[in-house]
C-alpha cells in the first residue's frame, strides 16, 4: 500500500471537519473576524437552521488583492511568526476559518475599505474561486454563506434539527456579545429580528442587557498574575442548569469544567442541590501564560497555572457573595463580634458535640450541674437556653474525663468578664416577634410585611458560620499524634499535598513526608474523625491541581461544620420562648449570609401586608 498525498479539496474538507463541526461554529469564526476588524455594529442574519449565513460588519475592510488570499489556507494578517502565538491580541490566529468554510460552501465575500470608490466582491463555489468583480456596497465586509455541508451529504446528516441548530448560533452570539459589550449586535432568524442589543458602557451593563436580570453584582479577584471579573446574580435568583455560567478567558468564551467548578465553589453553602448560580466571569493572564492553541475551535485553553486560576474565580464571586450586597441598607449585618478563646471544656450539646458561643457559659453550666449533660436527646418541648444567647455549639475538644477533672477549678474560679454593650439593632432583630407558628416557624412583622423565619434553618446557619470563622481563624483544638499517621498514595498525589503543605497547615493538618508514595499526618483537628483523614486528604489531592488545595480542604471542613451545625441545633416541633427567638434573630444579624441555610434553603418567607389585603379584599 502505497503512501499518497491528499488532493487539496480532500484537505479542505477535513478541516472544515474540524473547524466547522456545525453552523454556529461557523457563526462564531465570522463574527470573531468581524471583532478583529475593528467592526463597532456586527449584523447576522441566519435561516434553515444555519444552512445560510451572512454576517456583516463595519469593520476596517479588506484590499481587493487579499480577498483570494483570504480564502486560502494558512494566509492570515493576525501572526507572522512562532512567537506571535504567545503574545495574541486577536481571535483568529490560524487561517483556516474562510478556507475551510468555503471548501464546504457558496461563499460571496464582499469588502469595501475607508477610501476605496467602490466596494469588491469574490464568489467561491465549494473551494473554486471566480473572478474578482466591483459591485456597490458601504465600509466594511460582508460573507454570506449558502448551501452549506451540500457537498458533503455525510455530515449535512449530522446536523440537527433547524431549531436546535437555530438556538446553538443564538447562544453563541450572546456570548459573542455578553464578550464585546462595546459592539451593536442586531441578529435576524428567517428574516425576523431575533435580538438587537446596542453598545454598552461596561460588562455589568451588558450581562443586565442580555440576560434581562436586575440586579446583578460584580466582583474582583487577583491571584498573582491571573486576574478575575465577575458579574453575577444572588442566591435567590438561580437557575435549573449549569448554562447560565459563562466563562471567557482573553475575552475568549471557552468551556471549563475547572473554571465552572470555582464558581460553583463560591456558592458553596448558599444553593440547593439542583439550583446552579447565574454567572458571566472573565480570567485574564498574561498571554505567554495561556495557550488558546489546543483546539480547532479555540473552545478550550490551558493555564500555566490553573490553580491560580480557580482561585481567582472563587474569589471574585466569593468576595462579594459574602458581603450579601442584594439586602437592602438596614439589612446589612453589624461586624462580627471578635472570636472568644476556645480553651473552656464545654460538652453541653448532645451526642458528645463540640460546642462553641461567644458569649460567656453562666458559672453553673461550666460546672457541669446542668441536667441536660445526662441525656442525649431532649424530649420536652420546653428547650432550656442561656438568657443571654441561644444555645450554640462551642469549640472545645477536650474529653469529658479532662473536663470532669477540672470542674472544681472552673466552679470556684471567679467569673471577670465584663458586661457585653448592646450591640445596634440589625434588620432581624428589628423584626417584631409575634409568636411560634407549629413550633417551627418564628412569627415575624415589619413595617410592610410578614416574615416567617424557619427557626432550624436560622439556627444552623449561624452555629455553621461561628464554627467556621473558629476555624478559619485558627481557634481549633489540635491532637498531636505520638507516631505519624501515615497515609498511602500515589507519589503524585503526595507531592501535590505537600505543595501546599503551609495551606493545610493554617487548617489545623500538620504533614510530611514519610516516602514517595506516603504522607504522615503528625496532628489535626479533633473535629475530624482520624477515621475519615485518610478520605479527606485523598479527596483534597485529587482536586489540587485544577482548584487549589485551600479551596479543597476548606469544603471538606465546610462540609463537617455544615453536618455538626445540623444535628446540635434548634430542631423543628421545639417549643421557643420570646426571649430565645429573639436571642436567635440578633444572633443572625451577625452574619451577612443568614439568609440561607448551609444547605442553600431559604431561612425566611416573606408575605407583603398588600397581599392580604388583596386576598381579604380590600384592595382590588
Amino acid at each position: 500500500m502505497s503512501i499518497q498525498v491528499l488532493p487539496p479539496e480532500v484537505v479542505d474538507q477535513i478541516a472544515a471537519g474540524e473547524v466547522v463541526e456545525r453552523p454556529a461554529h461557523l457563526v462564531k469564526e465570522l463574527v470573531e473576524n468581524s471583532i478583529d476588524a475593528g467592526a463597532t455594529r456586527v449584523h447576522v442574519e441566519f435561516f434553515d437552521g444555519g444552512r445560510i449565513v451572512k454576517v456583516i460588519d463595519n469593520g476596517k475592510g479588506m484590499a481587493p488583492e487579499d480577498l483570494p488570499k483570504a480564502l486560502e489556507r494558512f494566509a492570515t494578517s493576525k501572526i507572522s511568526k512562532t512567537d506571535d502565538l504567545w503574545k495574541l491580541r486577536t481571535f483568529g490566529f490560524r487561517g483556516e476559518a474562510l478556507a475551510s468554510i468555503a471548501a464546504v460552501s457558496k461563499l460571496t465575500l464582499t469588502s469595501r475599505r475607508e477610501g476605496d470608490e467602490q466596494a469588491h466582491q469574490l464568489i467561491s463555489e465549494y473551494g473554486r474561486k471566480k473572478d474578482l468583480d466591483k459591485v456597490g456596497g458601504s465600509q466594511g465586509t460582508t460573507i454570506l454563506i449558502e448551501n452549506l455541508f451540500d457537498n458533503t451529504p455525510a455530515r449535512l446528516k449530522f446536523l440537527k434539527s433547524d431549531a436546535a441548530e437555530n438556538t446553538a448560533i443564538k447562544t453563541t452570539l450572546k456570548a459573542m456579545a455578553l464578550s464585546h459589550y462595546n459592539v451593536e449586535f442586531r441578529i435576524q432568524e428567517n428574516g425576523k429580528l431575533a435580538s438587537f442589543w446596542p453598545a454598552c458602557k461596561n460588562r455589568k451593563d451588558r450581562v443586565e442587557q442580555i440576560l434581562e436580570i436586575k440586579p446583578l453584582f460584580v466582583g474582583e479577584a487577583t491571584r498573582e498574575n491571573v486576574r478575575a471579573y465577575a458579574v453575577f446574580a444572588d442566591p435567590h435568583n438561580v437557575a435549573k442548569t449549569a448554562k447560565n455560567i459563562w466563562l471567557f478567558a482573553q475575552n475568549r468564551w471557552i468551556q471549563d469544567r475547572s473554571l465552572q467548578a470555582a464558581v460553583n465553589e463560591a456558592y458553596r453553602s448558599l444553593l440547593m442541590h439542583g439550583e446552579y448560580p447565574i454567572a458571566v466571569v472573565w480570567v485574564e493572564v498574561d498571554p505567554d501564560c495561556v495557550d488558546v492553541n489546543i483546539h480547532p475551535t479555540k473552545s478550550q485553553v490551558k493555564f500555566q497555572e490553573p490553580s491560580l486560576a480557580f482561585r481567582a474565580v472563587a474569589g471574585a464571586l466569593r468576595g462579594t457573595l459574602e458581603q450579601a450586597p442584594w439586602l437592602a441598607e438596614g439589612q446589612r449585618p453589624r461586624p462580627p463580634q471578635p472570636l472568644a478563646d476556645v480553651s473552656a471544656a464545654d460538652y453541653s450539646s448532645t451526642q458528645g458535640l463540640p460546642n462553641f458561643a461567644t458569649t460567656p457559659m453562666p458559672k453553673e453550666n461550666l460546672a457541669f450541674q446542668d441536667s441536660s449533660l445526662s441525656v442525649t436527646q431532649f424530649q420536652k418541648k420546653e428547650f432550656s437556653f442561656p438568657t443571654s444567647t441561644v444555645n450554640e455549639p462551642k469549640i472545645d475538644y477536650q474529653t469529658l474525663a479532662q473536663a470532669a477533672a477540672s470542674r472544681e477549678e472552673l466552679a470556684t474560679t471567679p467569673s471577670s468578664a465584663p458586661p457585653e454593650p448592646e450591640a445596634p439593632r440589625g434588620y432581624w432583630s428589628s423584626l417584631e416577634v409575634l409568636g411560634q407558628a407549629n413550633l417551627t416557624y418564628i412569627v415575624t412583622q415589619a413595617r410592610d410585611k410578614i416574615v416567617f423565619v424557619d427557626q432550624h434553618a436560622a439556627h444552623e446557619r449561624v452555629v455553621f458560620e461561628k464554627l467556621m470563622n473558629a476555624w478559619k481563624g485558627g481557634k481549633v483544638d489540635v491532637q498531636d499524634f505520638l507516631f505519624p499517621l501515615a497515609i498511602d498514595m500515589s507519589p503524585e498525589k503526595v507531592e501535590a499535598l505537600l505543595g501546599i503543605g503551609k495551606d493545610v497547615e493554617r487548617l489545623g493538618v500538620h504533614i510530611e513526608s514519610l516516602g514517595p508514595g506516603t504522607i504522615g499526618v503528625k496532628a489535626a483537628p479533633l473535629m475530624i474523625k482520624e477515621s475519615i483523614l485518610s478520605s479527606v486528604l485523598d479527596k483534597m489531592a485529587n482536586e489540587i491541581v485544577d482548584q487549589g488545595g485551600s479551596y479543597s480542604l476548606e469544603r471538606v471542613v465546610g462540609d463537617i461544620c455544615a453536618t455538626m451545625a445540623c444535628h446540635s441545633v434548634v430542631r423543628a416541633g421545639q417549643a421557643l420562648g420570646m426571649d430565645q427567638m429573639k436571642s436567635l434573630l440578633r444572633d443572625m444579624d451577625m452574619f451577612p449570609l443568614s439568609s440561607f441555610c448551609p444547605h442553600g434553603r431559604p431561612v425566611s418567607v416573606e408575605y407583603p401586608f398588600y397581599k392580604l389585603e388583596k386576598d381579604f379584599g380590600r384592595i382590588v
